[in-house]
């Protein structure tokens, strides 16, 4: 006996279990070896029941499954619905329910027969929220027909197939009433009985609901309790007469029929009999009650554990969100304030660097005008161009020299005399440049590519002590107690006890003298001498030394240019 009331999903039924327990109750009375009462399965459950009551059904003559709970028709099938089923899509209805032809199966095994009865017609509950995967899939109201293929097996439906049963406004549905008073009785063939049913059914229901019998059977009648055997008539004894009708009451063993007996027979020993009878029901209803309340509140507290367990997890993984998002806010912060800093540096490196750009400026054009007023005076004396507006032979080595200096390749002076300095100021641009000019003559294409630069293209070399600066040669300048050593870096002065020459080897004082009498060498062109007056190229041919005094390019300076 299977009733499913309490559904977790949808609303719950009043009278599954109930009736349930009445069906337990009424087959027991009726001498059945085996009767089971299961409440409120979840579909493992309702599959672990099926497969053990088919393993105990065997050796038996009569098989009798009685299921009270919601049922679905889906393309023709029908299926029964456990507690924990959510039926969010039809095709969540192979998955989540049993089908009928389950519980046919868990019958198959006994001799005589099959009786499988549902009062499982309710509406679908899950109609509404349920989608189709298949728009033209149909879901019935109700039940649909079935066919049983097995001899000997009888389906019992609560209502026809298509239509709906009524759960009833008593403790009981009119299905299950039904049933517990006619079912049962000694010697009544089932086909008969189920008759029966239907008629108490139709009249409680203003034949809103009609039962209907499913299979078939045998000739012979088919009776679920067998008929008392004849006895030879005998004068009518009171206390025979209460003794037999306690029998079919006991046979029943239904809380109306033991109060119907009680209301016949209100005092004797066969009364108190069933005033016991009917307490030992009434405390086994309230047991399962109690029980199902119990598994109820379990549930209940296992429902609320899950969901104030789930709370302090939403509530760690809201804590640890805020603090990332936090953490992630201060590192925006810090990026933002790091990006400020080195935007104030880059806007003061750009400010030196305008600043820088505009004496520069200032110091070119300064430089023009003094170039662009020797360039008319050496216009007036330079023959004009040729028909072609190119520069004649004349002009275009001084054009080149020119041209050359400006970019701080030739240092060497501009005489217009194509000389082995011009040749090497030209192949030191074409080294710097990347270009390979004929470096023999002045040519018009060397004037195009020297004039097509914007700056300086060969390096600045400045002499010991000092260091580039830009287009200039600034002075190195040492802190207090530091000197500019060998490698025109800042180094910390050694103070060294004086040594008298004469303590000297005579052949080491004989080599000093002869290498500081040695003339020096011309550096390479390229150089460049600066002073307090400005900076200009070495010439050809010369070299820069220390001066002893005073004198040199430039008042106060220590380098002067010394030329063979």
């Amino acid at each position: 006996m299977i009733g499913n009331s309490a559904y977790q999903k949808v609303a719950k039924l009043s009278n599954p279990a109930n009736d349930a327990a009445a069906v337990a109750a009424m087959f027991k009375s009726a001498g059945f070896d085996s009767v089971e009462s299961k409440l409120n399965l979840t579909v493992a459950e309702l599959r672990k029941s099926l497969r053990d009551f088919g393993n105990r059904s065997r050796d038996a003559d009569v098989a009798v499954v009685y299921y009270a709970g919601h049922g679905i028709e889906l393309d023709g099938t029908n299926y029964l619905i456990p507690v924990d089923a959510t039926l969010e899509t039809d095709a969540d209805v192979l998955d989540e329910t049993l089908s009928l032809d389950r519980m046919l199966f868990a019958v198959e095994p006994a001799k005589q027969l099959r009786l499988v009865i549902l009062d499982a017609c309710r509406d679908n509950p899950f109609a509404k929220t349920m989608k189709r995967t298949i728009a033209s899939r149909a879901v019935g109201r109700g039940l649909a027909k079935v066919e049983p293929s097995s001899p000997n097996t009888m389906i019992a439906f609560a209502a026809k197939a298509g239509s709906t049963a009524s759960d009833g406004d008593s403790k009981n549905s009119p299905f299950a009433k039904a049933l517990v008073d006619h079912l049962t009785k000694p010697g009544l063939d089932l086909r008969k009985a189920f008759g029966f049913v239907r008629d108490d059914v139709l009249k409680e229901t203003g034949n809103a609901q009609e039962p209907f019998v499913y299979g078939s059977l045998g000739g012979n009648d088919v009776t679920l309790v067998p008929a008392a055997p004849a006895v030879v008539a005998a004068p009518v004894d009171q206390d025979a007469t209460m003794r037999r009708d306690y029998d079919y009451a006991e046979r029943i063993g239904t809380k109306p029929v033991w109060d119907a007996f009680i209301e016949k027979y209100p005092s004797g020993f066969f009364t108190a009999l069933a005033k016991a009878q009917r307490n030992k029901l009434s405390a086994e209803a309230a047991r399962i009650e109690a029980t199902n309340k119990a598994r109820a509140a379990q549930e209940e507290q296992t429902r609320l554990a899950i969901e104030g367990a789930k709370a302090a997890e939403q509530a760690k993984a809201a804590e640890q969100a805020r603090a990332t998002e936090k953490a992630r806010v201060a590192a925006e912060l810090a990026k933002q304030a790091q990006e400020a800093k080195v935007a104030e540096a880059e806007r003061a490196k750009a400010a030196a660097t305008a600043m820088a750009a505009e004496k520069e400026a200032a110091r070119i054009k300064m430089l023009e005008e003094t170039k662009a007023a020797a360039e008319d005076k050496l216009a007036a004396l330079t023959p004009q161009a040729d028909k072609i507006g190119q520069p004649t032979a004349i002009d275009l080595p001084r054009s080149l020299q020119s041209e050359l200096r400006r970019v701080g390749c030739n240092a060497g002076s501009v005489d217009g005399n194509w000389s082995t300095s011009s040749q090497k100021a030209l192949d030191l641009f074409n080294k710097h440049a990347g270009m390979k000019l004929d470096v023999k003559v002045a040519s018009v294409d060397a004037l195009d590519a020297v004039k097509s630069k914007a700056g300086r293209i060969c390096p600045l070399i400045c002499d010991h002590g000092f260091k580039a600066d830009g287009e200039r040669c600034t002075k190195i300048t040492c802190r207090a107690g530091y000197e500019v050593g060998d490698d025109n870096t800042c180094g910390k002065i050694e103070v060294k006890k004086p040594t008298a020459k004469r303590d000297e080897p005579k052949r080491e004082r004989l080599e000093r003298a002869k290498a500081d009498a040695a003339p020096q060498k011309p550096q390479a062109s390229g150089q460049v001498i600066c002073g307090q007056q400005g900076c200009r190229p070495v010439r050809s041919g010369c070299r820069i030394e220390r001066k002893p005094t005073g004198s040199g390019f430039g008042p106060g300076d220590n380098m002067q240019e010394v030329c063979n």
